[in-house]
C-alpha cells in the first residue's frame, strides 16, 4: 500500500469513527439524557457489565485515578453512577450504573443501530457484515478509549 492510500485509508477511518461517535452521542441526547460528553459513554461502557472501581475505569480510559475519580462524582452528581460497598475489598468503592445509566447505555445503543443504519441503504446489508468482519480482524484487543 502506498503512503498516500494508507493515509486515505486513516483519515477515512478517523472520519466514519468521528461522526459515529457524534451522532451516538445527539441519539442519546434526543432520548433525554442530557449533562453527557462523548467520552461517558467509554466509561459507561467499562461499568456496564459488573461496574469497576474508580483505579479500574482509570486503567480502562488511560487517565489519572484522580481524573477518573472527578469523572465518577460528576456521574454520581448527575444519577447515573452509584457507589457500592466492594464485595472483595472493604477499602475501595463499586461503581455500577444506576438505572438511569443502564437506560442511557440502552439508548446509546438504539442510537448506534440508527447510525449505522444507512451503510446498509449505501452498501448493502451483506456489504456491512463484510465491513463488521474485517474490522473485527484487526480491531486491537483492550479498551475502546476516548481520544481525549
Amino acid at each position: 500500500m502506498q503512503n498516500s492510500e494508507a493515509m486515505a485509508l486513516s483519515a477515512a477511518l478517523l472520519a466514519v469513527a468521528g461522526e459515529l461517535t457524534q451522532r451516538i452521542h445527539a441519539g442519546v441526547v434526543a432520548r433525554g439524557f442530557d449533562g453527557l460528553r462523548p467520552a461517558h459513554g467509554f466509561a459507561f461502557a467499562r461499568l456496564s457489565p459488573d461496574g469497576a472501581t474508580a483505579g479500574d475505569l482509570a486503567v480502562h480510559l488511560g487517565i489519572t485515578k484522580q481524573a477518573a475519580s472527578q469523572l465518577v462524582d460528576e456521574l454520581v452528581r448527575k444519577g447515573y453512577v452509584e457507589r457500592l460497598p466492594h464485595p472483595e475489598d472493604a477499602r475501595a468503592r463499586l461503581l455500577v450504573l444506576t438505572e438511569r445509566g443502564r437506560a442511557c447505555t440502552r439508548a446509546a445503543e438504539e442510537a448506534a443501530a440508527e447510525a449505522v443504519r444507512p451503510w446498509a441503504d449505501l452498501l448493502g446489508e451483506r456489504e456491512v457484515d463484510v465491513l463488521r468482519e474485517q474490522l473485527t480482524r484487526i480491531t486491537p484487543r483492550g479498551p475502546i478509549r476516548p481520544t481525549w
